[in-house]
């Protein structure tokens, strides 16, 4: 009892005047965004998949409506707005724009130039460029006239904790030679991908945390051998998820990106923003998924009446709404404290996001699936690929066990 009357009350000082009201740019942006989507991106989606079928499940060619649907955004403002150097507003204005992007995942992120794994890597060359090198890489990707890649991942060793890497990038004269072999490098089998930042090690003496360097790799580059295509739940990806081959590759030393031994900070850097817009997305995806549950349990009936009017369907129905509004204040206390406190003070929520969006966003899915019955599980609903990519969300940018951790050792340390 005498320990307990010692505990501090303790509020993190980002909670005590919370204001997650969005500018008003952000709500013009909104409403056209809004627009945008029910004009040209849903009515898009049709033509996408029908293009991704003929072209056969590992064809990586980019259907023409995306080229289509990005002229048209960027015409509309809709550009860009991930990066607030160049949007001009906040993280917490954005989020509410990447869950609408989030209704339709294959195209809307995309169409906007806010695409994974390409906004974390302008991040990167923005904030840790140099001049040529944004010259060379970042100013195409703005302007989505390019992708690319993020190389970090490694199939024989535990990439959860990333200074486990073991490819190597060693100095040589006025050049660095990597070798190594990578996996789930997302974005390289798309043919508009030009360049891969690759992170490994160039100093393996150093302190744990300062081994680690980036480096950028045009995809051309002699020794750089693209060996498979990943699928996800038995699903390919147009833009790809693929294993490579780092073969005595050799690039000069000015494409170093930052400063040897800032990899694994700059990899921190890069994915505090980058995981609330994933769990933004998945939150759009979430109030999809909940839409074509209401929907369906209107039209259908069971029993002599609609599957609305059954109790059992209108409990799944609230739970969804309850829990998607919660995790979605979750990920704004996360993009506000960003924004106030930046990326270090924001890490715990940030944290806590990515384990409790990924969850709902499978719960949600899963009981619009249980609603649709068999057409749940088929491809003439968009449930199941939904389904498969959330799962898959639980482990990119972290898996859970490494968040919990985070958090756990984060309170630990509140009440020390």
């Amino acid at each position: 009892m005498t320990a307990l009357r010692t505990v501090a009350l303790d509020t993190p000082p980002d909670v005590r005047s919370l204001d997650l009201r969005p500018s008003d740019r952000a709500l013009e942006l909104r409403e056209a965004l809004v627009e945008f989507m029910h004009s040209h991106v849903f009515p898009a989606e049709q033509a996408y998949e029908a293009f991704r079928g003929h072209a056969g499940p590992e064809d990586h060619a980019v259907p023409p409506v995306v080229e289509e649907l990005k002229k048209e955004a960027r015409s509309r403002g809709l550009w860009n707005l991930f990066l607030p150097a160049e949007s001009g507003i906040s993280q917490l204005d954005y989020a509410s724009l990447a869950e609408i992007t989030g209704w339709s995942l294959h195209l809307a992120p995309e169409a906007t130039n806010g695409q994974a794994p390409d906004t974390g890597n302008m991040e990167l060359l923005h904030l840790f460029g140099t001049d040529e090198q944004k010259k060379r890489w970042l100013e195409p990707l703005l302007a989505g006239e390019i992708r690319s890649a993020f190389s970090m991942t490694e199939i024989a060793v535990a990439s959860s904790d990333a200074t486990n890497i073991e490819t190597s990038i060693v100095r040589d004269g006025d050049s660095y030679v990597i070798n190594g072999r990578k996996w789930w490098t997302s974005g390289a089998a798309d043919p508009r991908c030009s360049v891969l930042i690759v992170m490994g090690k160039t100093d393996p003496t150093a302190t744990t945390h300062r081994q680690q360097s980036m480096i950028l790799v045009p995809i051309d580059t002699p020794g750089v051998t693209i060996t498979r295509d990943v699928p996800v739940f038995g699903h390919y990806d147009q833009h790809g998820h693929v294993e490579v081959v780092y073969d005595d590759v050799r690039v000069p030393a000015e494409y170093l990106l930052g400063e040897e031994g800032g990899g694994f900070a700059m990899a921190q850097a890069r994915l505090g923003p980058g995981r609330i817009h994933h769990c933004m997305r998945a939150l759009g995806a979430s109030e999809r998924a909940l839409a074509l549950m209401t929907t369906r349990a209107r039209e259908r009936v069971a029993f002599g009446k609609p599957l609305a009017e059954q109790g059992v369907v209108q409990q799944q129905i609230a739970e969804s709404r309850i829990a998607i509004d919660q995790a979605r204040l979750l990920c704004q206390l996360a993009s506000k404290t960003i924004d106030e406190h930046g990326n270090k003070a924001a890490a715990p929520y940030v944290s806590a996001a990515k384990v409790s969006v990924p969850r709902v966003a499978l719960e949600v899915i899963d009981r619009a699936i249980q609603v649709f019955g068999g057409a749940g599980v088929s491809d003439d609903v968009p449930l199941a690929a939904m389904y498969g990519w959330h799962r898959a969300m639980r482990i990119f940018d972290g898996p859970d066990e490494v968040h919990v951790r985070t958090l756990a050792k984060n309170e630990l340390r509140r009440y020390q």
